[in-house]
């Protein structure tokens, strides 16, 4: 725990501005930004999730979504502010096709952002920032809150581990092939988060957060190379 950091805190997205007084509503959606790195995503499905695929046209596999995520910054930027090396948590529910919005979220920041870089990740994922994330706006209807919290995402071998204090304890792994060298990859998709995603299973997948208690074990997951910018796709 870095305990010379402020401890920011956000309840409920409205009252963003509030909590950052320095941030000017003009600037929003005009800042440039950029996030490299790698995502993973585990969910309630119980086959790999078939909103890669149809974009979100066709139901997740249990009617609705339920997932957690974690995201590794390698190079980053908000405006001047550096995000490179830090890493988000995040929880997702979706309530039918993905498409149809109506989501709720809510973001876990690593406790060694700045008080501009907290700010300027949460503006990039609650779709303000626009750019890549910018769909967040039109899909969330209700953001649960964002905190900082102590984020690790580790690589071991094939492996990919997200810890979130108490509240996320996740690991996933590449679905074997029939080459067990070789990742079974969905390559060239229009999914938002990136056309390559890797199939892959949740050897872990618990949360405690926002009054969540899920257990996804043996479920759905991801494992995706990002590249996401702003204001502008």
């Amino acid at each position: 725990m870095n305990k010379g950091k402020p401890r920011d805190r956000l309840t409920v997205a409205k009252r963003l501005d509030n909590r950052h007084p320095g941030a000017e509503k003009s600037d929003q959606g005009l800042i440039p930004w950029v996030i490299k790195g790698e995502l993973i995503l585990n969910c309630n499905c119980t086959v790999f999730c078939p909103c890669v695929i149809s974009l979100g046209k066709h139901a997740p596999t249990e009617g609705y979504c339920q997932a957690w995520a974690g995201i590794r910054i390698d190079e980053g930027n908000y405006g001047e502010e550096s995000l490179s090396g830090l890493n988000i948590g995040l929880i997702l529910e979706i309530p039918g096709l993905m498409a149809r919005g109506n989501w709720k979220a809510a973001a876990f920041i690593d406790d060694n952002a700045s008080h501009k870089a907290y700010h300027g990740l949460i503006q990039i994922f609650t779709g303000k920032a626009k750019g890549t994330t910018g769909l967040f706006k039109n899909l969330v209807s209700e953001f649960l809150g964002a905190e900082r919290a102590e984020v690790s995402f580790e690589k071991d071998g094939k492996t990919r581990k997200l810890k979130v204090g108490k509240k996320i304890d996740g690991e996933v792994i590449p679905v074997k092939g029939k080459d067990q060298n070789t990742d079974i990859v969905a390559v060239n998709t229009n999914y938002w988060m990136g056309s390559d995603i890797t199939v892959a299973t949740a050897n872990k997948g618990r949360v405690r957060a926002f009054g969540r208690v899920w257990d996804f074990d043996g479920r759905s997951a991801e494992i995706c190379s990002i590249s996401w910018k702003g204001p502008e796709r």
